[in-house]
């Protein structure tokens, strides 16, 4: 049975980030896996916002 995490589509799941990185010869285990998603997932969003705030004032300066 799938977890809620699992049904969204687009999303990578900690076993699958586990699964990638060991792949690629990075042994890491699941803990460490959901802090680096953990990780990615706040510095995506820092980049949005930031390219939210600049095209804003941008868009408010002409």
């Amino acid at each position: 049975m799938e977890s809620e995490e699992e049904k969204v589509k687009g999303k990578i799941t900690p076993h699958e980030a586990l699964k990638i990185l060991n792949g690629e010869g990075m042994n890491v285990t699941l803990e460490e896996a959901t802090e680096i998603l953990n990780f990615l997932k706040f510095i995506a969003n820092a980049i949005v916002k930031k390219f939210l705030n600049e095209n804003e004032e941008n868009s408010s300066s002409q």
